[in-house]
């Protein structure tokens, strides 16, 4: 139906469709599409947000699991291989996961004893280095009255963190009950994961909810990208280790060979663990030997994370991840700051997984023959 619009200074009339101006008011395709992914991305970020908050208030069980599902990932091919060697899967399981407590608590017994066993000379030495500090900033021109606050300052905190890393941890242990809670609950889950490990890949091949092949693909990958991830963190932990080990070797600082522990453990945590167990050895150095060789000992922890660790981090990551170390950097501080320690370990090889899956995908996608057109 055709209206007729009369113009008052022209005796004329004008046909129109109203269906031409349907479309006069109408949002243009690209602000919709815009729109569109725009509520996609806050239900995705609504999604993040309820996880988030789920974890938190489960994360009693949750991290355990995380934790014992990482070291499975890791220790399931020594299973494997004791299954070859005819030993039955729930030995081979209760082999390795009492060759893993017993390691860990050899580690945990060398590092706290050889802290409690030196504790009192190192924090009379921290005491010493404080007040050395305070000399050279005189010498420096800083003023006394601003130099003793500093020193004051200083040495209370150096000894209230020597004390946390000695009496307060030594003596703190045995009151955490959710200490003992985790440990329970991530050496239960890391059992079964390493005796089922075949049942439970499968079940969740039969429900991820793509093909099986599919699934398997995906479960391969991301157990490929745990265990190369993890050998490329060995590699790096073990070489910063090294350097730092010698160096304190080299500067007389008591307990190096637990320096060289904290140090190599601390690797294990991309960024913030080595950069803490750096501040560990500074401390170690600054009560046992002065503020000297603590001087010494900061340039060594630098170059052991920073420029010396540049050369094995590219060789060692890049078979193991195929990623970009910048790629690399920012997962982990998006995972860290969403997910915290679980998603600073995590981020990486599962951002790896994630790529390698896509191409795998690709790949396949790619084969298949195309149904012939008729």
């Amino acid at each position: 139906m055709r209206r007729r619009l009369k113009r008052s200074s022209e005796k004329e009339a004008i046909e129109v469709e109203p269906g031409e101006l349907s479309g006069l008011f109408s949002a243009p395709e690209w602000l919709r599409d815009l729109g569109f992914s725009s509520w996609l991305l806050v239900g995705v970020a609504a999604a993040l947000v309820g996880l988030i908050w789920l974890l938190s208030l489960t994360q009693t069980i949750v991290m355990p699991l995380i934790t014992a599902a990482i070291i499975a990932s890791v220790a399931s091919p020594l299973v494997d291989w004791l299954r070859r060697h005819k030993v039955p899967r729930g030995i081979g399981a209760a082999l390795v996961l009492l060759a893993i407590v017993v390691l860990a608590l050899g580690v945990g017994l060398i590092v706290l004893t050889g802290i409690a066993s030196q504790a009192d000379s190192l924090s009379a030495r921290l005491q010493d280095g404080a007040q050395q500090l305070e000399a050279w900033a005189r010498d420096l021109g800083v003023k006394a009255p601003t130099a003793a606050d500093a020193n004051s300052g200083a040495s209370a905190s150096v000894s209230e963190a020597f004390q946390a890393l000695t009496h307060g941890l030594l003596g703190g242990i045995d009151r955490l009950a959710s200490l003992a809670v985790f440990l329970s609950f991530t050496a239960l889950s890391l059992f079964f994961l390493l005796k089922d490990a075949p049942t439970i890949g499968g079940f969740v091949e039969r429900h991820l909810g793509v093909p099986v092949p599919v699934a398997h693909s995906i479960l391969g990958r991301v157990a490929g990208s745990m265990r190369g991830y993890f050998l490329g963190v060995t590699i790096v932990a073990l070489w910063s280790a090294l350097i730092v080990g010698a160096g304190a070797l080299l500067l007389d600082v008591p307990l190096a060979g637990t320096v060289a522990v904290v140090t190599f453990l601390g690797g294990y945590v991309p960024y913030i663990g080595a950069w803490t167990a750096g501040a560990f050895a500074v401390l170690i150095a600054l009560g046992g030997q002065g503020a000297e060789v603590a001087g010494a000992m900061t340039i060594i922890v630098l170059l052991a994370n920073g420029v010396l660790q540049q050369l094995v981090q590219p060789i060692a990551y890049g078979a193991a991840l195929k990623l970009h170390p910048l790629a690399v950097l920012i997962a982990t501080i998006a995972g860290g700051c969403l997910f915290g320690t679980a998603g600073l370990v995590l981020a990486a090889p599962l951002l790896s997984a994630a790529v390698r899956i896509k191409e795998d995908l690709t790949a396949a996608s790619a084969t298949d023959p195309q149904p012939e057109s008729r």
